[in-house]
């Protein structure tokens, strides 16, 4: 399945290395799946998904000989058993991630000191990078035994942690909160969440930075492009899930038709789709076909960067209604790149992100009728839906790509005190 905080965090690679920096991208769980070249070929896989697994449901296989969890890493080992399952349950996940928050302590110890034997190895870094605050157990390790200082990214870990069962929930969020001051620096990609964590691990303000993200803006459009489909079309691309909030958009755009000032209407939905979100797509499918709309609806799960691109330039509106609390919005950036109008919930990252970008407007979360009522004008007006696009187009292209998101890493890196980088 498609991570966008992977292929944010391998674009923010990527922009690194073509600014002169050398850049080491240590993949962890899983080979990565990205739609972009990736950057951490020819890397080992650590805490491979099999042995974090079992090191957590077994003692025996905490004490098993390295040959076996050598095999157990082997890429594609890991990436059989991952086309093998669809996404995990997060409910299920409380005691794994306790572990892993509790780095050197926590059942998966020996992953740990197989990594940091590894990185030692090479030439000691500037500075070390956790991808995201659930690996914050790793912290203390990567001080103490490479002496060099550790800042983390944050990229929207409360939707996770607040999913957990109890007393898994209670007890992570105390254990990161704890492990939080083995960090040197935190990096949010909105002032909405870095204030949110701040708050929620009791950290100073001086500790959090903001680094928005960005994207490689290759293949997307550099002059204006007229937008004027007929009939018009209501675009989709995220993980086709509930949380993302598909189902309101189908609800809207069932809204739209029975309102009979768009004949011809048509809604395309890509994005993510694993095993796990195959029976919600199916009974997206049969309500389309209750509601007689089938023919007007299409689907692209999975679909590569080019055909990502090429989908987003053939849509006249775009909107995720994300239930959750986003931390950003990738897929924002990326449909006004393309020129596309965005509508999204006044909520979470999203009022920060159309206030500084434009092209887009807002509605009250998770309610379709509203919804209709903010994507209608923009379906009905093509010049105002273009006039709108152009807008975000030009200052994604300005301040959203990834070189910009790398050149503000660096500036928020030389302006902390406990970070300075060669």
């Amino acid at each position: 399945m498609y991570c966008g905080n992977c292929l944010r965090d391998n674009a923010l690679v990527r922009a690194l290395r073509g600014l002169g920096h050398q850049v080491l991208m240590v993949p962890l769980y899983l080979p990565l799946t990205l739609d972009e070249a990736d950057q951490s070929a020819g890397t080992p896989v650590f805490f491979g998904g099999i042995n974090v697994y079992l090191e957590q449901k077994s003692s025996f296989f905490r004490r098993a000989p390295g040959w076996l969890h050598r095999l157990l890493d082997s890429r594609p080992l890991l990436k059989w058993a991952a086309s093998r399952s669809g996404s995990t349950q997060v409910e299920s996940l409380g005691d794994v991630t306790l572990s892993m928050l509790n780095g050197e302590s926590g059942h998966q110890a020996r992953e740990l000191d197989q990594l940091i034997e590894w990185l030692g190895q090479h030439e000691k870094p500037d500075v070390f990078f956790l991808s995201n605050a659930l690996l914050i157990g790793m912290a203390r390790r990567l001080k103490s035994d490479l002496g060099r200082p550790v800042v983390c990214m944050l990229q929207g870990e409360d939707y996770f942690l607040d999913s957990l069962s109890e007393p898994y929930r209670k007890q992570c969020w105390d254990t990161l909160a704890s492990r939080a001051k083995d960090a040197d620096l935190f990096l949010a990609p909105s002032h909405y969440f870095g204030d949110l964590m701040r708050k929620r691990l009791s950290l100073p303000p001086e500790r959090v930075k903001i680094v928005y993200n960005g994207i490689n803006l290759d293949g997307y459009p550099t002059q204006p492009a007229k937008r004027e489909q007929h009939p018009p079309v209501i675009g989709y691309l995220a993980r086709m899930c509930k949380e993302k909030g598909l189902d309101l958009l189908i609800d809207a755009f069932t809204i739209l038709h029975k309102r009979g000032r768009l004949p011809g209407l048509r809604l395309r939905a890509a994005g993510s789709l694993g095993p796990s979100d195959q029976g919600f797509v199916e009974s997206l499918r049969g309500k389309l076909r209750a509601a007689g709309l089938s023919e007007f609806a299409e689907f692209y799960p999975n679909i590569d960067r080019d055909a990502k691109v090429a989908f987003l330039q053939g849509l006249s509106v775009f909107s995720v209604p994300a239930r959750y609390s986003e931390a950003f919005g990738l897929y924002v950036l990326e449909a006004l790149a393309a020129g596309v109008p965005v509508v999204q919930p006044r909520a979470a990252a999203f009022p920060e992100l159309i206030e500084l970008a434009g092209g887009g407007v807002l509605f009250p979360a998770e309610n379709p009728g509203a919804l209709a009522d903010a994507l209608e004008p923009l379906l009905l007006d093509g010049k105002l839906a273009q006039a709108m696009g152009e807008t975000g187009r030009l200052f994604v292209r300005e301040h959203f790509s990834a070189e910009s998101m790398a050149q503000n890493l660096l500036e928020a890196l030389k302006e902390a005190d406990s970070c300075l980088v060669g």
